[in-house]
């Protein structure tokens, strides 16, 4: 194996870092946020610069090897690892640039949502995208980015001015609306399929503080909850989004002890419009019934993009099933009130994120994220510390998923997918996957970036020109 020869393998030329299997940095240096995953590469190379990311990029289709890219590291699926290959580490490449006056940040493909909130937010701005901090902007923004602000700012990719790109061939290029347009498609939703990119320009937007947090029912409530959601959010205005939950809540502060553990319902609400009116904007949202606990309240939108951050630190153990949503009849709100009382372990959920609004109203063929018409991205979530209830989770989880996909609108969203085979990718593109994989053999016809939910090169008589 390529791991035992790794002594004389080294010849690149690095400012960066060369972890090998027999290095005492290698077993911290592929670990990834999901557990779950334990792939053991025969190379990482943490690279510094574009440079480096070039010449591990040669390198890597030199000798023949399986790559993988890794940004934060948070793919459910552990698509940022590999096993025997190279893992590409975009980690140390952490730079962040912003241009008040033009509104728009320049950030490197190794900084994480945090990292960009902390930066924008000292100018009042902020990148759509995201639910915990901790999350990796490539990765979320190639496969689509959603998140707080997605009814009002649109998706992460409805942001994206230019990207950076090192090609399967070692070309670095820029890629926009003018230059590489068949690429700069592509690479808004289509996930690592086309190339490692080292640097996104994103537009910012005027976000500043933000009145937000959760609301609980109990699971009683869940049904009737699901009714009125559904309708509410389908024609409420833009500056407000909701996500609605099934959790356990967490035996600690801000939640009261005689909540601690229970089983409840709630929708996660964030207000983005004029502060002075937020209170009659949200008069609706509690209109409803009065909740079991409301924590809605001002803070600034940094302080919500990590509110969970605490909840779901790195190294849990996760399995994800998903699946794009567009009504919810009865038959499915049964099937969610039925496993929504069988969570299995305390951090395990189902989360329906809306993904209408301004998102909805960009063309299903201006990107490649197909599914704008779709009211929600859902996702299921087993999550626990414990290795030992993999099987648990897992199994939930699927039978979840099960119950509710003939209610679905078909694809899912790629950054909720677990290694799912062929077709299902297939389905989440749905019409734009002909026109993705002519793109994928234009930049990448030998599919060295495969380590993805992978789209496979187009025969080349069908290639675009």
């Amino acid at each position: 194996m390529l791991a035992e020869e790794t002594h004389t393998l080294p010849t690149l030329s690095l400012r960066g870092q060369l972890i090998q299997p027999q290095d005492a940095a290698y077993d911290a240096a592929r670990r990834v946020y999901n557990g779950m995953i334990d792939k053991r590469p025969a190379l990482i190379v943490r690279c510094a610069d574009v440079a480096d990311v070039i010449e591990a990029v040669n390198y890597a289709r030199r000798e023949g090897l399986l790559v993988a890219i890794r940004g934060g590291g948070h793919s459910g699926a552990g698509l940022g690892l590999c096993n025997d290959g190279v893992v590409i580490d975009l980690s140390l490449m952490r730079g962040i640039h912003i241009d008040p006056e033009e509104r728009t940040v320049t950030v490197e493909g190794g900084c994480t949502l945090g990292d960009i909130d902390h930066a924008t937010h000292a100018f009042g701005l902020a990148l759509p995208g995201g639910i915990i901090s901790t999350t990796g902007v490539a990765g979320l923004a190639l496969g689509g980015g959603l998140g707080y602000l997605t009814r009002q700012f649109g998706l992460t990719i409805d942001s994206l001015l230019e990207a950076d790109v090192v090609l399967a061939d070692g070309r670095y290029v820029q890629a926009t609306a003018e230059q590489h347009p068949d690429l700069f498609w592509a690479l808004r939703g289509g996930g690592g399929n086309f190339g490692v990119v080292t640097s996104f320009r994103f537009r910012l937007h005027p976000v500043d503080q933000v009145v937000a947090g959760p609301m609980l029912w109990p699971l009683d409530d869940a049904a009737e909850l699901l009714r009125w959601y559904q309708e509410f959010i389908k024609t409420a205005p833009d500056t407000i989004n909701g996500f609605f939950a099934f959790m356990t809540v967490p035996p600690g502060p801000p939640f009261p002890e005689a909540l601690h553990l229970r089983k409840m319902c709630g929708i996660v609400w964030c207000y983005t419009g004029p502060p002075a009116q937020a209170e009659q904007a949200l008069r609706a949202v509690r209109s409803f019934r009065t909740p079991a606990l409301d924590l809605v309240s001002p803070m600034p939108l940094p302080a919500l993009q990590s509110m969970f951050d605490g909840l779901y630190p790195p190294g849990l153990h996760w399995y994800w099933k998903a699946d794009f949503v567009n009504e919810l009849p009865e038959e499915a709100i049964a099937q969610h009130v039925r496993f929504g009382a069988l969570l299995p372990t305390m951090h395990s959920s189902m989360h329906l994120y809306p993904i209408n609004g301004a998102a909805g109203r960009v063309g299903p063929h201006d990107t490649a994220w197909s599914y704008r018409g779709a009211t929600w991205a859902m996702v299921i979530v087993g999550v626990d510390p414990d290795a030992a209830n993999d099987e648990a989770i897992t199994a939930w989880a699927r039978a979840y998923w099960e119950a509710l996909h003939p209610y679905s609108a078909g694809g899912a969203y790629v950054n909720f997918m677990m290694e799912e085979g062929d077709e299902r990718v297939r389905a989440t593109y749905g019409a734009n996957y002909a026109r993705l994989a002519a793109v994928k053999a234009q930049y990448d016809p030998q599919n060295l970036f495969r380590v993805n939910q992978n789209i496979r090169p187009a025969e080349r008589e069908h290639v675009f020109t």
